[in-house]
C-alpha cells in the first residue's frame, strides 16, 4: 500500500494555515478586514508540520519501511493538537522527531559518508529545536535550531550530488566547518539567554550568522548547479532555483551576521528568517519538485516553461517584503507577504495542470506491431 497520498490534505492544511498565520501575525489580515487565524503558531506550523512532514514523507518513502511512516503522521498528530491546545503536542512531536532521527540514523549506519552524516546531523538539529520551542514557549530560541535543520538538509543533499564531481579534502573540509558554526552558534545563543536575548546582535547568532553565509558561499562554487544552469528545460530551471535559493541563504547570513535576528521581533526579524525559509527553502521545493514528486508520489510532472513565473514572483515578493522591512513601509511588507502566498499557490496550480497535461489516455499507447508505441 502506498501512504504517500495519505498525507496530501494534512500538508495542504498546515500550508494554508501556516501562511495565514504569517500575515496576520504581521497584521495584514486585520487591516484587510479578516480574521486573525493561527499568529502564534506561524513558524510551528511551517517548519514542523508544512516542511517537516514534506522532508520526512521523502525519507520514509527512501527507507521503505512501515516504521518511518510513524514521523510524518506523527507530526501531523502532534501539530493537531498543538492547534488545539492539548498538552500532549509536545511528547507527540518530540516521539516522531525521534523516529525521524532514527531512520536518517540507519541511513547513515548504511553508508557512512559525509552527506549522511550531515543529514542525520540535520535531524538532531530538529529534535534539538522542538525540544527547546516546547521548554522555552520562545519561537526566537528555537529558531536557530529550524533554520540549522532546514540549511543542512538541503546542504546535505546537495553535497551527495556532489560525489559526481568528486570533491576536494579543501572544499569537503570547508563544508565540515561552515556546517559545525550551526549548532555551535545556536547552543551558544541558547546558553547566552536571557542575557542577550534582546541584543541586535550577539557573538552567537554571528557564528550562526558566518555559518549559513559560509554555507551559501561553499554551494555557490561547489554544487553542480554551476555546471547544468548551461543546460537546457528542466535541468536550467533547477539550477536557477538552486544558485537563486543559495543568493537568499547568503542574504539571511549575512543580516545575522551583523544584526542577529532583532531581538526576536521587528523588521531584521523577519528578514533574516523569511530570507531563509522561504527565499532558500522554497526555492529548492520548486527546482525539486519535478524530481521529487516521481520518485516519491509516482506523478510525473513535465518541464513546462511557465515554472518560470512562480519562481520570478517568489523572489519579487521577497524583495518586496524585504524592502518593507527595512524601508518602514508596512504595507509593502504586508503585498510582499501576500504575494509570497500568492507564489506558492501558483506553483501548486502549475504543478497540477502540468501534471494533469503530462497523463496520456491509455488508448493512445497501443502497442505497435514493431513492438513500439502509437501516440
Amino acid at each position: 500500500m502506498r501512504f504517500e497520498p495519505l498525507f496530501a490534505i494534512p500538508i495542504l492544511g498546515m500550508l494554508l494555515f501556516g501562511v495565514l498565520g504569517g500575515l496576520g501575525r504581521l497584521g495584514a489580515l486585520a487591516t484587510w478586514g479578516l480574521p486573525p487565524v493561527s499568529i502564534g503558531l506561524h513558524g510551528p506550523l511551517m517548519v514542523l508540520g508544512f516542511l517537516g512532514t514534506v522532508i520526512a514523507i521523502e525519507r520514509a518513502k527512501a527507507l521503505g519501511r512501515f516504521w518511518g511512516y510513524l514521523a510524518p503522521a506523527g507530526n501531523i498528530a502532534g501539530v493537531a493538537l498543538l492547534l488545539a491546545g492539548s498538552p500532549v503536542a509536545a511528547p507527540a512531536l518530540l516521539l516522531s522527531n525521534a523516529i525521524f532521527v532514527a531512520i536518517l540514523g540507519h541511513f547513515f549506519r548504511l553508508q557512512p559518508a559525509l552527506h549522511s552524516a550531515a543529514l542525520a546531523g540535520a535531524a538532531v538539529l530538529l529534535l534539538a529545536g522542538n525540544a527547546v520551542y516546547f521548554m522555552t514557549g520562545a519561537v526566537p530560541q528555537a529558531v536557530p535550531w529550524w533554520m540549522a535543520f532546514l540549511a543542512l538538509t538541503i546542504a546535505g543533499e546537495r553535497l551527495e550530488l556532489g560525489r559526481l564531481l568528486r570533491l576536494s579534502a579543501r572544499a569537503r573540509g570547508a563544508f565540515v566547518l561552515f556546517a559545525s558554526l550551526l549548532p555551535l552558534g545556536a547552543a551558544w545563543n541558547l546558553l547566552a539567554a536571557p542575557a542577550s536575548a534582546d541584543a541586535l546582535a550577539s557573538p552567537a547568532l554571528a557564528l550562526f550568522g558566518a555559518g549559513l553565509l559560509g554555507l551559501s558561499i561553499w554551494l555557490l562554487l561547489n554544487d553542480v548547479a554551476r555546471r547544468t544552469v548551461r543546460f537546457a528545460g528542466l535541468p536550467r530551471f533547477i539550477a536557477i532555483c538552486l544558485i537563486s535559493g543559495n543568493a537568499w541563504l547568503g542574504i539571511s547570513g549575512g543580516l545575522m551576521l551583523f544584526f542577529g535576528l532583532g531581538g526576536g521581533a521587528g523588521p531584521v526579524y523577519d528578514a533574516v528568517l523569511h530570507a531563509l525559509f522561504v527565499g532558500f527553502v522554497f526555492s529548492m521545493i520548486f527546482g525539486h519538485a519535478p524530481v521529487i514528486l516521481p520518485a516519491v508520489a509516482k506523478i510525473t510532472v513535465p518541464f513546462r516553461s511557465y515554472f518560470y513565473g512562480h519562481l520570478a514572483l517568489l523572489h519579487l515578493s521577497l524583495v518586496l517584503r524585504l524592502a518593507g522591512d527595512f524601508g518602514g513601509a508596512g504595507e509593502l511588507r504586508y503585498w510582499g507577504a501576500a504575494l509570497n502566498g500568492i507564489a506558492l499557490v501558483f506553483f501548486f496550480l502549475a504543478t497540477a495542470a502540468s501534471a494533469l497535461r503530462g497523463v496520456r489516455p491509455k488508448i493512445l499507447q497501443t502497442p505497435d506491431n514493431r513492438g513500439g508505441i502509437v501516440r
